[in-house]
């Protein structure tokens, strides 16, 4: 008989999050894999088309059953958020009083909100079954760096109901070495060991293409454009550029978000339009296309130290496609491409050291660039192969 795995996370496909794959994944070798997730409506913040209260409540997506409790979408602005926050956990506890799904497992994939997964855990002690978290977002952290709030009137409420969700948890999986030491700040001390290290992987489709005849330097970002990624130092960093009188550098941005309209603003404020392509958001196995019409991929960060502890999915990405990478990070992405020797990395905010590397990038015999490329992609092999690392999370879950 099949072991059944009941995801229970906030965002499932066709929203582009690795738990998709993952699922998919679990299906092929062999468990029956039930999904518990919201209406579609990231990045934008607006329920998909064809989706809602009363549309595709219950469908089949690659041998998935996935079902959608209700929740408010985030919207375009904060009130609306924490709607989109607490809508979820809401319409969960009644999925979970009327629930007749039975499983033998939960795994949990954590984005922001923390708070869907209590969703999970009361599911689990229900039933009297494993419950497995996967950290993506660190809370309290996240919170206090999107809303800028550090009272503890706010922050001790969230981190009393971080440590009773961990508590609930039979193993918990951060995505770096650092998130790992913050999730364990909130487990009890006999307790330490059910939290360890699982790096995200790319999708089988991440690989190397042809390189594709362009003009110039092509300097690409593929992805989500919101605060967390602090785009806005490319354009001060291309105005830099130009100031030092080189002509032939680009910038091509796939992907859209939030922050999209104030990240265009300030391009527009920077006065370097003519050097930024946008091409929209794209399906997740065209990026790979995309990439090679680029020289190098490009990675950043808003300025606060949450970030020093990640290791964004686009990391390893870029990797598995063999791109360089140039990068405006610190910590843990900085510590993996000086290891991989595939890039240059400057320290968030510092537009300057950017305008540097990039001209440094380019200035790069041929030769080396590619090693940079294949260095990149042998590390990708070695440390995230989704091979090994889904073999690893078998012996949990089997």
């Amino acid at each position: 008989m099949k072991k059944h795995i009941i995801i229970i996370c906030q965002h499932f496909y066709p929203e582009n999050f690795r738990i998709n794959d993952m699922a998919f994944e679990w299906v092929k070798r062999g468990y029956q894999v039930t999904a518990v997730t919201g209406f579609p409506n990231y990045p934008e913040g607006k329920v998909y088309k064809g989706y809602g209260f009363f549309k595709r409540r219950h469908e089949v997506i690659n041998g998935v059953d996935v079902y959608r409790i209700p929740l408010i979408p985030s919207g375009n602005n904060r009130f609306q958020l924490v709607l989109n926050y607490f809508s979820f956990p809401f319409f969960g506890f009644f999925w979970n009083l009327f629930t007749k799904i039975k499983a033998d497992e939960v795994y949990m994939f954590e984005t922001s909100p923390m708070n869907q997964c209590k969703v999970g855990v009361a599911y689990a002690k229900k039933h009297h079954i494993p419950c497995f978290l996967y950290v993506q977002d660190l809370w309290p952290e996240n919170v206090e760096m999107i809303t800028g709030i550090h009272s503890p009137i706010v922050i001790k409420p969230i981190e009393r109901m971080v440590r009773k969700i961990y508590k609930g948890c039979t193993h918990i999986w951060g995505t770096s070495p650092s998130f790992v030491d913050s999730i364990r700040k909130y487990v009890d001390e006999d307790e330490k060991d059910k939290v360890s290290f699982w790096p995200q992987y790319a999708e089988e489709f991440y690989q190397p293409q042809e390189k594709q005849e362009h003009k110039g330097f092509n300097v690409i970002f593929t992805g989500n454009i919101g605060q967390a990624q602090g785009l806005e130092i490319l354009p001060k960093a291309a105005a830099i550029i130009r100031a030092e009188g080189i002509k032939d550098i680009r910038f091509t941005i796939v992907g859209d978000g939030r922050a999209r309209e104030s990240f265009k603003e300030s391009i527009t404020a920077a006065g370097v339009w003519d050097l930024f392509e946008f091409a929209g958001r794209v399906k997740p196995t065209e990026v790979p296309g995309l990439l090679a019409k680029g020289d190098v991929a490009f990675i950043s960060f808003a300025d606060d130290e949450l970030f020093a502890k990640t290791i964004p999915a686009k990391l390893q990405s870029y990797m598995a496609c063999a791109m360089p990478i140039v990068a405006s990070a610190k910590g843990e992405t900085a510590r993996v491409i000086s290891e991989a020797d595939c890039g240059m990395c400057s320290d968030i905010g510092d537009a300057k050291a950017l305008a540097m590397n990039i001209i440094a990038m380019r200035n790069l015999p041929k030769d080396r660039l590619n090693q940079m490329g294949e260095n990149a992609l042998a590390y990708n092999s070695e440390h995230f192969s989704k091979k090994k690392l889904m073999d690893y999370m078998d012996t949990y879950l089997r």
